[in-house]
């Protein structure tokens, strides 16, 4: 029992591991690690050989300035004098190193001995050297200039690189100290870069399979610091807001559409039925022909007021957009809808500042200011006829186009609620229509950048279409 329990521990925490690896913080984390150690390694290797080109170059100066001095004495004394004075300068502390070698080989004079052969070229040499009271088994590094004098001597001049040496072992023991602690730091914070990343995947995660369970009203969380999981996480939960608010529509619509089409249906189904069984001659069955296509014709203007409605709220028409001059729009609808204005006893009159414009879809907006003026004209012949006007005016940054009535108006308590599908006032029940058409206008306004906003215009309704003005560059 212990060992399979201590199996499914490691096996568990292999998963975790290897869960840890897997995630794209870990990687990232691990690519910057990889970057920075070769961006290290690549500054301290630099600097490491610029440092041991600076002390080779000082060395070198060194040996010359040396060179030159015994090249003096030479020419002054020859042989005898170089070696008097390559005695006195080798028996000094710290001095530089002095080798002179006759035609087989053997020292004349000098502090060092070679452990290389002496038979070198002239020109710049590295070799292992030892004092001469000094043990073989140690060993020092030096650097030399080799000469070969006119009688066949050979002088070597150098200096000792242990300083160079030992910078270089500081430089190289500083490269390794830096990738190690380069690999702890960045293993430790991949582990909780990671970690945090994790956690907060997980309870995106977590609120996602609650939402696809079926509780819309679940949210993802929000930490409020403002990162990109947060930024994401709020843009999701606007969609999810979009959608719960479609959703609650479609809700909606779906008993609406059932409860108010429920009576032109049976009107529809028992014209028929009763024009199938009391129908005797051809003229009853074309009455009753006529009676069903007239309600079937009232259905599709509902289904076609009903498709409009979703698709200027889901926002597919907005690419259509384009700048519509209200001078030509306005006057088209006062000379489609004037007359019949005319005929009913409410004269349309106009009222429009010249110059305005706005970015929307000419058909549609025509056609939302043209339900406008039919609900003034319907619903206006309920009280005494009166004057309908049709105005435009800029407000600031906005154009705000009006269309009131005389009327009944409707209540500021309910001017919210007729903007939704369906709803008709009591007051309003006798007169015809679906109650579709302030919501098919709010639906469009909205879908091209406006607002809705009804008033009263004492006594009757004045309702505004708010849209930012349009003006070209």
């Amino acid at each position: 029992m212990g060992e399979n329990e201590a199996s499914a521990g490691k096996a568990n925490v292999f998963r975790a591991f290897d869960r840890l690896v897997r995630t794209t913080a870990f990687r990232l984390t691990a690519v910057y690690l990889a970057l920075f150690i070769v961006f290290a390694t690549l500054v301290l290797g630099y600097t490491a050989w610029h440092a041991h080109s600076l002390i080779d170059a000082q060395i070198q100066e060194q040996i010359q300035a040396e060179v030159t001095i015994l090249g003096e004495q030479y020419r002054q004394g020859g042989e005898r004098r170089l070696i008097n004075v390559l005695e006195r300068r080798a028996r000094r502390l710290g001095t530089a190193l002095y080798l002179l070698l006759d035609q087989k080989g053997d020292s004349l004079t000098g502090n060092v001995l070679l452990r290389s052969s002496p038979s070198q070229r002239p020109g710049w040499i590295e070799s292992a050297y030892n004092w001469p009271d000094e043990s073989e088994e140690y060993a020092r590094a030096g650097k030399f200039r080799v000469f070969e004098l006119p009688s066949g001597l050979r002088l070597f001049v150098g200096r000792d690189l242990s300083e160079r040496d030992r910078l270089g072992d500081v430089f190289r023991r500083a490269r390794r100290f830096s990738i190690l602690m380069a690999l702890l730091i960045g293993a430790v914070s991949a582990f909780f870069v990671t970690r945090r990343v994790l956690s907060r995947v997980d309870g995106i995660a977590a609120a996602s399979q609650r939402i696809m369970a079926g509780n819309l009203s679940e949210r993802l969380p929000s930490s409020g610091s403002g990162d990109e999981f947060d930024r994401l996480a709020a843009h999701l939960n606007a969609m999810l807001d979009r959608i719960n608010t479609l959703m609650s529509g479609l809700r909606e619509l779906s008993d609406n559409v059932a409860h108010d089409l429920r009576t032109p249906l049976t009107r529809l189904h028992n014209a028929a039925e009763d024009s199938l069984r009391n129908a005797t001659t051809l003229e009853e069955s074309r009455v009753g022909l006529e009676r069903a296509i007239e309600e079937s014709s009232k259905l599709i203007r509902i289904f076609d007021a009903l498709l409009m409605i979703a698709r200027a709220e889901t926002g597919n028409l907005a690419a259509a957009l384009e700048p519509v001059a209200l001078d030509t729009l306005l006057p088209d609808l006062s000379e489609l809808y004037g007359p019949l204005a005319e005929e009913a006893g409410m004269p349309l009159t106009m009222a429009l500042e010249p110059g305005l414009s706005v970015m929307a879809s000419r058909e549609l907006l025509s056609r939302a200011l043209a339900n406008l003026i039919e609900n003034a004209l319907k619903y206006a012949q309920t009280q005494a006829p009166g004057a309908i006007s049709l105005e435009a005016r800029r407000q600031g940054d906005m154009v705000e186009i009006s269309v009131a009535d005389r009327g009944p108006g409707i209540p500021e308590e309910a001017r919210e609620k007729v903007l939704e599908r369906f709803v008709r006032l009591d007051k309003s029940r006798n007169a015809p229509g679906f109650g579709l058409g302030l919501s098919l206008v709010n639906a469009v306004v909205r879908l091209m950048g406006g607002r809705l906003r009804l008033e009263d215009n004492s006594p009757g309704l004045r309702v505004l279409v708010v849209m930012p003005n349009f003006e070209a560059p």
